[in-house]
């Protein structure tokens, strides 16, 4: 186990993913407590990459549950293959059997179906879950996942309780569109992920962008910091200045004020609603050049 914060920062550079101090200070409480790890911040900022690095430093699953709006047990936990359970129905009509026994075969393990939560406590390698936009299911499945966290067990009427064979590692993400329980906020270890400084960002394009260099890392950095200063609909987040500038490279771009119109051209790349385009003019995109070193 890793107990060294760089440490842990450099490991999770070897998987591609640039963390901060205080993201990686985070990361290593959660291995040391073994306790959930809440993520909150803007979409687009890098917090579901961290449960995919996370796996990969690992070497273990990620399982992912995403959350919307409705969201129930059934979905997040198991359901019975019902389709399965009619063709059996059929198959035993007139075999003679009693209706317990038929019961007890229709409602065993060969008709579960595992949703992300049952598998991830029935893996005998600790895995990843990953609860992604946590703040976009119902107050009532957030009581449900309180009560999961805090036993890593769950019951089955058919089968009985089932009891987690490992525990997992455990990654919330929330994009703030509500506010979360005080209960599950106490339950869980809590991080602010932000847009990463200019430094850091050119980092992570040096990273995940094959073939850019230095000069051309920091200047789109810069660009996208004095980008996300503008008034847009929707502020673009590092997975679009990794795309503007895979884009950028793959076209032959090599100095941001060299390729200005280039930069015009790819602006599909960052803004992704119509005001955003229109309000970002080529006046406005020479200005923000003219302030990038």
């Amino acid at each position: 186990m890793i107990r060294d914060k760089n440490e842990l920062a450099k490991a999770l550079a070897e998987t591609g993913y640039v963390a901060d101090e205080g993201l990686a200070t985070a990361l290593l409480l959660m291995e040391l407590l073994g306790r959930p790890l809440l993520l909150e911040g803007e979409a687009g900022v890098g917090k579901t990459e961290v449960a995919k690095a996370l796996a990969a430093l690992h070497d273990t699953d990620l399982i992912r549950l995403q959350c919307y709006e409705g969201l129930d047990r059934s979905d997040a936990l198991y359901e019975w293959n019902y389709q399965r359970q009619l063709l059996a129905i059929k198959a035993h009509e007139g075999s003679g059997e009693d209706a317990q026994s038929i019961e007890d075969a229709l409602f065993s393990e060969k008709y579960l179906l595992e949703r992300p939560l049952l598998a991830a406590i029935r893996q005998d390698k600790p895995p990843v879950l990953l609860i992604d936009e946590v703040d976009r299911a119902d107050e009532e499945f957030e009581a449900f996942l309180l009560e999961l966290l805090s036993d890593y067990q769950v019951s089955i009427p058919e089968l009985g309780t089932v009891t987690a064979t490992s525990i997992p590692k455990v990654v919330l993400t929330s994009n703030g569109t509500r506010e979360l329980s005080d209960a599950l906020r106490r339950r869980c270890l809590y991080h602010y992920v932000d847009y990463p400084d200019v430094g850091r960002e050119a980092q992570i394009l040096r990273t995940r962008v094959p073939g850019i260099d230095a000069v051309l890392a920091l200047q789109i950095a810069e660009l996208m910091a004095r980008l996300r200063k503008e008034d847009l609909a929707k502020v673009p987040g590092v997975a679009e200045t990794i795309d503007w500038a895979a884009a950028l490279v793959g076209l032959g771009g090599r100095n941001l004020h060299e390729d200005r119109e280039l930069v015009f051209d790819t602006l599909a790349c960052v803004l992704k609603t119509r005001e955003d385009q229109a309000r970002i003019t080529r006046e406005v995109t020479d200005r923000l050049l003219g302030k990038v070193a």
